[in-house]
C-alpha cells in the first residue's frame, strides 16, 4: 500500500516513512488540558509579594515610589495608585491608612494571600481547595474574553469613582 501511494506521489518510500515519522512527533491530535499546579501559583504569588514588601520598604525608609505615568498625564489616580503608600502603612501595621491610600488593592491582597496560604496547604498534604462543582461549572461556562472585560469594566469604574467622588 505505502509503495502503490509513493509510486502515485512520485516519491521515494524512505521519504515517505520519513514524512510520516515527522508529523507523528510534531502534530499532537490529541488535546492537552492544562492542570492547575499550586507550586507555580505560590511563585507567582511569591514574586508578587516580594516585589511589593521591596518596594514599600523602600518607600517606608526612603520616601522613594514608582511614579505613576497616568496620574502625570491625567491628573487623576488609577487602580493602583497608592499601593506603595498602601504597603508602607501595612509595614506599619496601620490598617485603616492602608485601606484609605488603596481599598480595591487591599480587597486583592488579602484575596491572593488567601490563596497562597490555601495552596500552601494543599503542598503540605492537606485538602485541596475547590469551589463547589456547581460553582465551578458556572465559572468554566464564562469565556476568558468576558472575564477580561470584566475586570476592566470593574477597574474603569473604580478609577472614575475614587477621582470623582
Amino acid at each position: 500500500m505505502a509503495a502503490l501511494e509513493c509510486a502515485l506521489a512520485g516519491r521515494p518510500p524512505s521519504l515517505l516513512r520519513a514524512q510520516e515519522e515527522h508529523n507523528r512527533r510534531v502534530v499532537n491530535t490529541t488535546p492537552e488540558v492544562a492542570h492547575f499546579r499550586p507550586e507555580t501559583g505560590l511563585k507567582w504569588i511569591g514574586g508578587f509579594f516580594a516585589f511589593g514588601l521591596g518596594l514599600s520598604a523602600l518607600y517606608a525608609t526612603t520616601g522613594v515610589g514608582l511614579p505613576c505615568p497616568f496620574r502625570e498625564v491625567t491628573g487623576w489616580n488609577c487602580p493602583l495608585c497608592g499601593g506603595t503608600r498602601m504597603g508602607s502603612a501595612l509595614l506599619s501595621l496601620d490598617i485603616g491608612a492602608a485601606f484609605a491610600f488603596n481599598p480595591l488593592a487591599l480587597v486583592v491582597l488579602v484575596v491572593v494571600g488567601s490563596l497562597g496560604v490555601l495552596w500552601t496547604i494543599q503542598l503540605a498534604g492537606g485538602p485541596v481547595p475547590r469551589p463547589p462543582a456547581a460553582m465551578r461549572e458556572r465559572f468554566a461556562a464564562v469565556r476568558g474574553t468576558w472575564w477580561l472585560a470584566s475586570g476592566l469594566a470593574v477597574l474603569v469604574a473604580y478609577t472614575v469613582l475614587r477621582n470623582v467622588l
